[in-house]
């Protein structure tokens, strides 16, 4: 598919735009499927809740077929490479979770990690997310300031060695400060970003975001493909590989058929 141009115009001014829809209801239930598998898995690449219950995966598409496919479905790659101008390789997926009363994402922009920590140049990237469950204001939707990425990287940004998940992610995770966020958003608003599932965000990776806790009974389950171009890259391997990536060959597209292949 090929954006509109008020599609990349939104894109350019707010950070971030949303494609309603765009995976079938097949599609998604191989994703699902592939998605509770791997948050099965027992190593260092699952974050849990307190009861023990997953809530993230790092390096998805490294340990499952599925996800390797979703990197390269056509229906992202395409608008992705024309907001870009360029061929890209994944630098980081995930799977996100939020059950009733899980975890939250403070204030951060992606790129703040990946610049501070990975070395990646330029904020010229963007975070993929596949929503898998519709995400509306009740299921601690993802929070973000709008036009935050014209700024560039935040400075006022510190690692929070108090929060909860300081041992893994966390530690690598640029907190935005509380008086950074009145002025981002004094200056700027926040919004919910909000969809159907089968829908797809992309956003800029300097756009500062986080989410709450999901108070609810309704689940929020999200992919996640950071995508970056191929010559922008960071070298600098601090961190593990599910977090950060080695392998820095261009994404090529498979068939529209690449995820429905995989249905029973």
């Amino acid at each position: 598919m090929r954006l509109t141009d008020e599609q990349v115009a939104e894109y350019r001014e707010k950070g971030w735009i949303v494609l309603p829809s765009l995976f079938s209801a097949k599609e998604r239930s191989v994703l699902e499927a592939a998605a509770f598998e791997v948050l099965e898995r027992p190593g260092p690449e699952v974050a849990r809740e307190d009861d023990g219950s997953p809530h993230v995966c790092w390096g998805m598409h490294l340990f499952d077929q599925r996800f390797g496919a979703l990197t390269r479905h056509p229906k992202m790659l395409a608008p992705v490479e024309q907001l870009l101008g360029n061929q890209v390789f994944v630098h980081q997926s995930r799977i996100n979770i939020k059950q009733q009363n899980g975890s939250i994402v403070e204030w951060h922009q992606d790129w703040g990690t990946y610049h501070r920590i990975d070395g990646i140049p330029e904020p010229r990237g963007i975070m993929i997310g596949i929503f898998l469950d519709d995400v509306r204001s009740v299921n601690a939707p993802v929070l973000a300031v709008p036009g935050s990425h014209r700024n560039g990287l935040v400075s006022e940004a510190v690692i929070d060695d108090a929060v909860a998940d300081h041992d893994r992610a966390a530690k690598y995770r640029y907190d935005i400060t509380p008086t950074t966020m009145k002025r981002l958003v004094d200056e700027n608003g926040l919004e919910a970003i909000e969809g159907p599932a089968g829908s797809v965000l992309l956003m800029n990776m300097a756009v500062v975001h986080g989410s709450s806790v999901n108070i609810s009974p309704l689940r929020r389950l999200l992919l996640y493909v950071n995508v970056t171009a191929v010559d922008n890259r960071g070298e600098t391997f601090i961190r593990p590989e599910h977090y950060a990536a080695r392998d820095f060959a261009p994404l090529t597209p498979l068939g529209a058929d690449c995820l429905t292949a995989y249905a029973p």
